[in-house]
Order: C-alpha cells, then sequence, then structure tokens
C-alpha cells in the first residue's frame, strides 16, 4: 500500500515539475478568453427510502448482501460459522409455496408492515401458480427454492443424480415460473442435509438455510398458536431466522399479529439478498419448456373456445 501511494505521490510530482517546464517554455498569449471547465455530471441521487402508510409496521432495520461464493450456510440449526445477526434482529422466512389464497395472504401482513421476506418455493408448485410467485417478486421480496418436488435428499433410495435433479430442477422451475433467476438461496426440505449436498451446493455457490427457530405451524391448529410458539423461542435466543410456510392457512392468519407482536417486543426484520442471481442449468431448463405438465395459456379469443348451444 505505501509503495502504491509512494508511486502516486512520485508521478504527480513529475507530472506537475513537467507541466511547470512546458508552460516557462511556451509562448505567452494575450487577451485570449478562458474556458470554462466542463460540467460534471452530478452524483446519482440515493434512492428515496419508500415511506410507510402504516405507523406501527415493523418494516426493514436492515438490508445485507449476500456473497454465495463457496455455498456459506445460514442458520444456527445446522450451520454456526456465520453469526451476522445482532441482538434482536430477525430474518422472516417462509417454504413450500407458492399457493393459492395462503401465499397472497402473506403477502399482504408483509405488505401491510412494510417488511420482507425470503421465499423458498417447491418448483412444482412455482409452475402451478407462476402468477403467485410473479407477486412475490414484484413485491420485493428475495426468492430461493426448496426442491423440485420436496423430496426428502436424504432419503436412501435416491441416487446422487437423483437428488442434484431435485435441486436443479427445483431452481429452473422457479426461473420458468419468474421469467428470471431467483437467488442462489436453497433450503433443504424437512432441513435434512446430506453432506454430499452440502458439498455439491458448495460447487454451485449456492447458500444454504437452515434456521434459528422452527415455527412448526405445520403442526398448528389455530393461528395463536403460531404466534406463541414463534414469539416463546425468539424471546429466549434474542435474534434469529424464522422458518415459516406460506402454505399453510394457520400462518397466513397468524402473521398480522405475529408481525406486531415481533414490533412491540423491540425486533427488527433483516433482509438479506443475494449478490447476483443462480445460475441455472440448460438441461433442466429444456426439460422443463418440453414438459406436458407444465400449464399452458391460450391466445385463442373467448367467442372460439365457448359457445353458447343452449339457453
Amino acid at each position: 500500500m505505501r509503495i502504491a501511494t509512494g508511486l502516486l505521490v512520485a508521478s504527480a510530482i513529475s507530472l506537475a515539475a513537467i507541466g511547470g517546464a512546458w508552460s516557462q517554455a511556451a509562448p505567452k498569449t494575450t487577451g485570449a478568453t478562458p474556458q470554462p471547465a466542463p460540467p460534471q455530471a452530478a452524483p446519482a441521487p440515493a434512492p428515496a427510502k419508500q415511506a410507510c402508510a402504516n405507523p406501527d409496521a415493523i418494516g426493514v432495520g436492515r438490508v445485507v448482501e449476500i456473497d454465495t461464493t463457496g455455498g456459506p450456510g445460514f442458520g444456527f440449526e445446522h450451520f454456526k460459522q456465520l453469526d451476522f445477526l445482532r441482538d434482536k434482529e430477525v430474518v422472516l422466512t417462509f417454504d413450500d409455496g407458492p399457493w393459492p389464497s395462503n401465499t397472497p395472504a402473506v403477502l399482504k401482513a408483509l405488505a401491510d408492515h412494510c417488511t420482507k421476506a425470503i421465499f423458498f418455493p417447491i418448483g412444482k408448485h412455482a409452475t402451478y401458480y407462476p402468477e403467485i410467485l410473479k407477486q412475490v417478486a414484484a413485491a420485493g421480496h428475495t426468492i430461493g427454492a426448496h426442491t423440485w418436488s420436496h423430496a426428502n435428499l436424504s432419503n436412501k433410495k435416491l441416487t446422487e443424480d437423483q437428488r442434484k435433479d431435485e435441486i436443479e430442477k427445483g431452481f429452473a422451475a422457479v426461473k420458468w415460473a419468474l421469467g428470471s433467476s431467483p437467488s442462489p438461496f436453497f433450503r433443504f426440505p424437512a432441513l435434512q442435509h446430506p453432506p454430499e449436498m452440502v458439498t455439491y451446493l458448495g460447487t454451485r455457490n449456492v447458500s444454504m438455510f437452515s434456521c434459528d427457530l422452527d415455527s412448526f405451524d405445520f403442526k398448528a391448529r389455530k393461528p395463536q398458536q403460531v404466534v406463541d410458539t414463534v414469539m416463546t423461542k425468539v424471546d429466549k435466543l434474542g435474534k434469529g431466522i424464522i422458518l415459516m410456510h406460506d402454505f399453510q392457512k394457520s400462518t397466513a392468519e397468524a402473521l398480522p399479529e405475529l408481525l406486531r407482536r415481533l414490533k412491540q417486543g423491540g425486533y427488527k426484520v433483516v433482509q438479506m439478498k443475494a449478490k447476483a442471481p443462480v445460475v441455472t442449468m440448460a438441461k433442466y431448463e429444456e426439460e422443463l419448456a418440453k414438459s406436458n405438465a407444465l400449464p399452458t395459456v391460450s391466445t385463442r379469443p373467448v367467442s372460439s373456445v365457448v359457445q353458447t348451444i343452449s339457453e
């Protein structure tokens, strides 16, 4: 650093000396009109923070960018190296969507509180309801993937290639639904992390997400159970990545109250974004494009599809 600085200083001094010598040798002109310096472009203004209509909203306390090179893991249930959350900070995460009614209800609750989350959709669900997943993206949330069919990748009946297929086809399906690549964020179904797949995701530069606390919302019969479970655990830990499911009706119904309680408890939401999108594999994109299982949209007018034959 000192050498580079010295060279820069020496260069600046040499240029000044040359400039001085040139000015002494050059003939002086009289009556020349001084030329104004070219105008410099004004620095781009920082994007204005959007005002939140809800004065009691929890909002977003901090936004962090993740460099997923090498496949870093988050969530102390399985990955204990990267402890980046400060006291009273939480990350909201939702698995298994998109799903009718439930995912839109989750989106509304998040929007009402002007806050953001990470969604880990199942690939098949993304192909069933691409318009809902597009709503998730349009709302500014982070989107990763959660396999193609929610297969447990620790199942010994699955070959290594089948496990990789589940991962890669899941990402390709989410990309197909969105029309653009999602984030290289991945969560294993049932939080089962086969060592071989952890290594594989590292080679693919995909960040893995476990959690710090599980809401167990899939077991809850009433929304209040979800609220009570999350608040009891987060108050004990003081912070954490919260695992929920936008597939679950109880979670969608619990979320407005949960966000209110988190705000009341002094918690702040951290939004996690990826430095770069995931690089999907052409093989899986081509398979999806050819698949008869994907929904198709007819371009024919209604009059050519539906004819009244009796009234």
